[in-house]
């Protein structure tokens, strides 16, 4: 036996383990301090590895926070070009609004997100992720004039809501049960997405 052989063998990293961790951990810092709040070290330290991991799996912390806080949107939600738009903000309304959330700490992930709002960074891949994503979807099924301004404010009214029940705990919205609330966001969303004259 070599004195090699004899030697303690550095423990070998799993990659997507270390990797899974480190979001795991980003997505709670991030929702309880903001972006600005969190330190890279800090969300490595949570799991027990060097902050450089965070620079080799993800090359800076705002990858690491676009990453982590991306709006979990359920996938498909928006296909099918013939799926009406009440339809979409009902699904939305149920998964995002009313949605349960353990991986941010039990907090709604927009709301975590809005916590960073005011870091430029941040303020522009949330702007990028809700209206060039399922908003812009949205739009392009409505008829009519200002498609993009009403399917933003579907989106408002989707936010609004997560806000109220998640922030500042409005009673009647935050009492509220999903089958209360559907009715009344499918007027206000055939209200604002309807055709107009």
């Amino acid at each position: 036996m070599t004195y090699a052989d004899r030697m303690p063998q550095p423990r070998r990293r799993d990659r997507a383990t270390t990797r899974a961790g480190l979001l795991a951990a980003a997505r709670t810092r991030f929702a309880r301090h903001g972006y600005d709040g969190a330190g890279v070290r800090d969300i490595a330290g949570d799991i027990g590895v060097d902050p450089a991991l965070v620079f080799r799996y993800f090359g800076s912390k705002k990858a690491l926070y676009a990453e982590a806080m991306r709006l979990p949107v359920p996938e498909g939600l928006t296909r099918g070009a013939q799926r009406p738009v009440p339809h979409i903000a009902d699904a939305m309304l149920r998964e995002v609004v009313f949605g349960q959330w353990p991986e941010f700490g039990g907090e709604h992930p927009l709301v975590a997100m809005l916590r960073s709002s005011g870091h430029p960074g941040v303020r522009d891949e949330l702007r990028d992720g809700i209206c060039g994503g399922y908003l812009g979807d949205l739009a392009d099924r409505i008829d009519g004039p200002d498609a993009q301004l009403r399917a933003e404010m579907v989106g408002a009214l989707l936010i609004g809501l997560g806000v109220l029940r998640d922030v500042v705990e409005a009673p009647a919205v935050s009492q509220a049960s999903f089958e209360q609330v559907r009715g009344l966001v499918a007027d206000m969303v055939r209200a604002a997405t309807g055709p107009r004259g």
